[in-house]
């Protein structure tokens, strides 16, 4: 497609810009493992993923994330890059076994120090960090003894926590615990797709458990020890809606709605599991020790949510996304902006929530080259479309704190490899070259709209 025969480039409505104020914060995201790279670098340790990628036909294209974007060595031009966009802040992962190759006992000062430079040349660019304790990479040397199953990783990782809030807790702006623990235990632990590569049911709910008692420790930890950081989690969620009006199908919706959503969000806020769950889950459900609920539901400071689509389920089978009449992305994913405003309106409305930000928004979409240009109208349209679904929610009563676009980079999907693009940045991965895709620069347009004289 010619420049002359692209879509035109998204508006942002006047009432959909007024709804953003002065503190709401405007960001972009990436984590560790996918663009680091240098895997074996400086006395960084394995983790989990550089395990399962070694395995035959986990990974779509057989890659792995030892080089990825190379960011470990290419960070000041990824520091000027960031700040090129005019964003608040950036919200980057901590690789567990790049500072504590063991998960546990001594800390690597090559690996602490690259987040020291990470973060001080954040704040040197006016940019706040937002740091995430666990996306996923959790250190090799801790699953040989069991892993997040074991309940003693929970006590590794809140040792691991301290450790990163007393070198960091007072350069950062805040202190994510788990990105998306659903993640982690249902597809690292049920279905086996991503690492660690188990499959089996109970150990995945077990995982969950562990994970969101790990959290509500570090929390009481961290603020026992004074970190001035906000302190919350990230949880991927989304509206689970029934195919049909049956009543098959509404029970099946109710059961995923349990655990995708309600799985978290009760025990984080109401220090309980879903009855309805923990009956269907029968001798699968976890182990419980007195006192783990009540430590899960620790206060946060604010809730971090990832959305990407909608899930529609039927009691008959898996659901063709393509049949739903809306738009897919490269993943196959529903384009509907429209979950994201119910989404929010209904974690309001249902808990006694803290801040809500949107921690990851983005699409997977071809990109288009013409000339020097990396054309994405879709992915434009795309994070133009839900930036209106916050501000619908603002405007509904939600207390929206920010918005961060996933991905800053192209990078290493898991286990898709590198055949699916979020960046808002191209990555040529056979030179390394960063090119900002029209996305980036729209995005960077938008904020200097929204915070005149902000942007670079």
């Amino acid at each position: 497609m010619s420049a002359s025969h692209l879509p035109p480039t998204p508006r942002i409505s006047p009432a959909t810009a007024a709804a953003f104020g002065p503190e709401f914060v405007w960001g972009v995201a990436t984590s560790a493992f996918q663009i680091e790279g240098a895997n074996a670098t400086d006395g960084r340790g394995p983790s989990i993923w550089d395990t399962f990628c070694r395995q035959p036909g986990v990974i779509a294209d057989g890659s792995d994330g030892s080089i990825a974007c190379d960011h470990y060595h290419r960070l000041e031009q990824d520091l000027d890059l960031i700040a090129s966009l005019g964003v608040d802040a950036y919200r980057f992962s901590v690789a567990w076994p790049r500072v504590q190759p063991l998960g546990q006992g001594a800390w690597n000062p090559a690996g602490l120090a690259f987040y020291d430079r990470l973060v001080d040349g954040l704040l040197a660019r006016g940019i706040q960090p937002y740091l995430t304790l666990n996306h996923w990479d959790l250190p090799e040397a801790l699953q040989t003894e069991g892993g997040w199953v074991n309940r003693a990783t929970v006590g590794h990782f809140v040792d691991y926590a301290r450790g990163i809030a007393r070198h960091f807790g007072d350069r950062v702006g805040s202190i994510t615990t788990h990105n998306e623990p659903w993640v982690i235990a249902m597809l690292g632990h049920e279905t086996g797709v991503f690492a660690p590569g188990v499959r089996h049911r109970a150990s995945a709910i077990q995982v969950a458990h562990h994970l969101l008692l790990s959290h509500g420790l570090a929390l009481q930890a961290l603020r026992a020890d004074g970190c001035r950081a906000l302190l919350g989690i990230v949880l991927n969620l989304a509206p689970i809606h029934p195919a049909s009006a049956k009543a098959a199908d509404q029970q099946v919706a109710r059961i995923e709605d349990g655990r995708l959503l309600r799985w978290f969000m009760d025990p984080l806020f109401r220090a309980c599991y879903p009855e309805d769950v923990v009956a269907w889950l029968g001798s699968d459900a976890p182990q419980i020790e007195p006192g783990d609920l009540a430590a899960i539901a620790t206060p946060l400071d604010f809730l971090g949510v990832n959305y990407y689509s909608r899930s529609v389920v039927s009691a008959d089978g898996p659901v063709d996304a393509g049949t739903l009449g809306h738009a897919l992305t490269e993943m196959g994913w529903e384009v509907y902006p429209e979950g994201l405003t119910e989404l929010l309106q209904r974690l309001h409305q249902d808990y006694p929530v803290p801040p809500l930000y949107v921690t990851e928004n983005g699409g997977a979409f071809q990109d288009q080259h013409i000339g020097e240009r990396v054309a994405d109208p879709e992915r434009c349209d795309y994070i133009a479309r839900h930036i209106e679904a916050v501000a619908l929610a603002i405007r509904r009563g939600v207390p929206m704190a920010g918005y961060m676009v996933w991905s800053l980079l192209d990078n290493f999907e898991w286990a898709s490899g590198y055949q699916k693009r979020f960046g808002i940045v191209h990555v040529d991965y056979s030179t390394q070259q960063r090119t900002c895709k029209d996305s980036a620069l729209w995005y960077r347009d938008f904020l200097r709209s929204q915070r005149p004289g902000r942007a670079a």
